[in-house]
């Protein structure tokens, strides 16, 4: 082995608590890069290979009732490749066991041969078979949900006559990699289901025969979308056509797109700062280093060695730092990518969606984490090799002692010696206090960004379920229905109020800019069911014009005062032009309001509502929910209650396990830049200390002087900490907003204290630590002259 080697080892040995802070600061980024990146890697690699094997459609729509001629005519549009005509129909179910009716949508299946589009996928059992009544394929989430097993059977209303549908076999499919009810926004997997029926059957329970009322289309590569999607509306209007949309306004696709522009986002930020400050610690701990080898460093040129051999032999601490935190940063990273997408993979159902470490992102992470190194002692290195080595035999000049600011104004006075000597050391050194304190600051701003999701979860359920949406239960149903079945409702024993909505679906406009949607009219009295703005202050409803969410009036490029056109897509399709009141705070979605009557006189219609929002007294709950699955036309009844589990059931959990990794690293950075400045200062106050010892210094007062610059640097970081925190959070919250979901802006003042008291802890650990190495000072060596 060659000498500078064995120095190297030897050396590393030294400082080998400093090292290991390092490697574990290098790890933690590292390991948050490759776990994400890897997750997004194997979810997109997933998706994309199921989407082409399923033969997952580009265009979507649905409509009333076509011919099969229409089909055909469809397919003859220029840039189409394929098209598959289906009957799809929403049914209502009685499952053994549960209180309130769930829902069904009822999807066909050809009587012969696979779909043109949109695969099924068997995972159990066995498809329907179209010579036996009543047999479906069940999805596996709502078969999960409910225990079920090919073999078993419910009960589902079909065109308001009561049948057994049986389940035959367990299937997955690309349009729903999330089933999501119509009109929510979370999952439910116990009162939302899909389901496939051969054509026939399907066809013959709603008088469908020969005729089909959803349409999915595949496109040729290079087509016009936006063109093929004009002239499909087009084609498709005089039938009661809602209105298509390509793939990337598919709710299901859209769920998960935004996801995993969400993870792309937390692959990045966090990483970038724990590289970052992984930098700063290895140019201070390589720099002081430099600065106590200024005499070898002179010897190593004597003897002959090179400036190039010198350089990389000091470049080389840097490599073996970094290569202890690249390795630490692979085994933390694929455990992290593992466990998330496992966790992804049990909610999306995707049929193959293992783990698929992607070497790529191991390379480019290593290449990053040794990049980064290297710049960070590059310029120390460069400046130790080109010292003379006769100047870098004497020692370095003394530092030039002068009154602190502290002292010129008088305020030492007030102030004991060892006080006065912390301010004194870090008045001579500005740049260095400067960056430690920076360096802590960013530990604490990471913790600030950890508990950042939790914040703003609890925020939004206590606005979106406290304040907004007040209701116990919203009842749909099939078809709109004369407002005094509202009437019917309210005198259901239990509940307590009833506010009737109207929702249509439309598409509203602004010049180019367009997006498909509902208007919810809602009734004069709005207690369950409340618009607010971004201050929580109730917006009331103009009486002519229209409320937009803040996100769509984002979209469409509008304002308040500003006018929309609004086409309805059912009925007699209207279409008018009204202006936007105001705009109206919402965390998920898109949505439009109206003043109820307003909507029917838009719809020229007579006084109609879609559905209601109920208040129950909890003692007659499940009273409630068996009358109205017992009502015909309910369509379905969702629960505010398990919208509230389902939210954190799926999007909370996901944001919650990156808080975890987050602060748990997080806590490891607030350790690793703590005590590496510790040790620091400790090396490079060595003699200073110990001549503080030999003068009669008591341990106690010797280690208050190096402790208390630490501990000053620590508190004036942490607010620092919490001012880089918050314009982290900021920006992540602005970064993470899609139109499905915003996370609001929210910090709660238990994130800055917890960000605090851990900071402080380290700090304290640290401090003891380095304290056992003022205490074991040899005086002896230490004092010897450098000369």
């Amino acid at each position: 082995m060659r000498a500078l080697n064995r120095k190297l080892l030897r050396d590393l040995s030294h400082m080998k608590g400093q090292a290991v802070a390092i490697a574990a600061v290098i790890g933690c980024g590292l390991a948050v890069f490759i776990g994400a990146r890897t997750t997004l890697y194997s979810l997109k690699s997933a998706r994309a290979t199921y989407y082409d094997r399923s033969r997952f459609a580009d265009v979507f729509t649905g409509l009333n009732r076509a011919p099969e001629a229409i089909a055909r005519r469809a397919a003859e549009i220029p840039g189409v490749a394929a098209v598959d005509s289906r009957v799809v129909e929403g049914v209502t179910l009685d499952i053994p066991g549960l209180d309130e009716p769930a829902v069904g949508k009822l999807v066909s299946l050809p009587d012969r041969g696979e779909p043109n589009l949109n695969l099924p996928y068997l995972k159990s059992g066995r498809f329907p078979d179209p010579n036996r009544g009543g047999e479906v394929l069940a999805e596996e989430a709502f078969v999960s949900a409910h225990g079920f097993r090919p073999g078993d059977s419910f009960e589902a209303v079909l065109n308001g006559r009561l049948q057994t549908l049986t389940i035959t076999g367990v299937g997955l499919s690309p349009e729903y990699l999330t089933t999501i009810q119509p009109g929510s926004l979370f999952p439910d997997d116990k009162r939302f289901g899909i389901f496939w029926m051969p054509r026939r059957q399907l066809a013959s329970a709603f008088t469908m025969e020969g005729a089909f009322n959803d349409l999915t289309l595949s496109l040729m590569p290079g087509a016009n979308e936006a063109e093929v999607i004009r002239r499909l509306d087009r084609l498709l209007a005089p039938h009661g056509g809602l209105g298509a949309n390509g793939r990337d306004q598919h709710l299901s696709h859209r769920f998960i797109s935004d996801e995993l522009a969400q993870l792309r986002i937390m692959s990045l930020v966090p990483p970038s700062i724990f590289l970052g400050v992984a930098a700063f610690l290895l140019s201070v701990a390589i720099r002081r280093l430099l600065s106590l080898q200024r005499e070898q460093i002179a010897a190593l040129k004597a003897f002959g060695y090179a400036n190039r051999e010198i350089a990389l032999h000091y470049a080389g601490y840097a490599i073996a730092i970094v290569a202890l935190g690249t390795l630490l940063g692979f085994a933390l990273g694929a455990f992290m990518g593992k466990s998330m997408t496992a966790m992804y993979a049990a909610f999306y159902r995707f049929p193959n969606a293992g783990y698929r470490p992607d070497f790529a992102t191991f390379v480019l992470g290593a290449a990053l984490s040794f990049a980064i190194g290297i710049a960070g002692v590059a310029a120390g290195v460069r400046q130790a090799v080109r010292i003379p080595p006769a100047e870098a035999m004497r020692p370095e000049p003394p530092p030039v002692y002068r009154p602190s600011l502290v002292e010129r104004l008088g305020w030492h006075r007030w102030l004991a010696q060892a006080p006065r000597m912390i301010l004194r050391e870090l008045s001579r050194r500005p740049l260095k206090a400067a960056l430690t304190a920076v360096g802590i600051a960013f530990s604490c701003a990471i913790l600030v960004v950890g508990n950042f999701g939790k914040d703003a979860i609890d925020y939004l359920v206590a606005v979106q379920f406290g304040i907004q949406e007040r209701q116990d239960a919203t009842v749909t149903f099939h078809d709109a229905r004369p407002v005094r079945a509202l009437e019917d409702l309210r005198h259901l024993r239990g509940v307590t109020r009833a506010e009737p909505f109207r929702a249509v679906p439309v598409r509203v406009r602004n010049g180019q800019y367009s997006r498909q949607t509902a208007v919810r009219g809602l009734g004069p009295e709005r207690d369950l069911y409340r618009l607010i703005d971004t201050r929580e202050r109730v917006v009331d409803l103009p009486g002519a014009g229209v409320l937009l969410s803040a996100q769509l009036a984002k979209i469409l490029h509008v304002d308040p005062g500003d006018t929309v056109e609004i086409e309805v897509l059912e009925g007699e399709r209207p279409t008018r032009r009204v202006p936007v009141g105001a705009l109206v705070e919402d965390f998920s979605g898109i949505a439009a309001y109206m003043d109820l009557a307003e909507l029917n006189a838009l719809m020229r219609e007579g006084p109609s509502i879609s559905g209601a929002y109920l208040a129950v007294t909890a003692d007659k709950a499940g009273g409630v929910f068996r009358e109205l699955k017992r009502a015909p036309a309910v369509a379905g009844v969702s629960l505010q209650k398990v919208a509230i589990e389902a939210f954190l059931d799926t999007f909370a959990e996901n944001l919650l396990q990156m808080r975890l990794f987050n602060v748990a690293f997080a806590c490891v950075i607030a350790f690793g830049v703590v005590y590496n400045s510790a040790r620091v200062s400790l090396s490079e106050r060595g003699r200073e200390l110990a001549t503080l010892r030999v003068i009669g210094f008591t341990r106690a007062e010797t280690s208050a002087i190096l402790l208390g610059e630490l501990g000053f640097l620590t508190l004036v970081a942490i607010p620092l900490g919490f001012a880089i925190g918050y314009g982290l959070c900021r920006f992540i919250a602005l970064a993470m907003e899609t139109e499905m979901y915003r996370i609001p802006f929210r910090l709660d003042d238990s994130t800055f204290a917890f960000a605090a008291v851990t900071v402080i802890v380290a700090a304290i650990v640290s401090g003891l630590i380095v304290r056992r190495g003022i205490d074991r000072l040899d005086l002896v060596a230490v004092l010897k002259s450098r000369e």
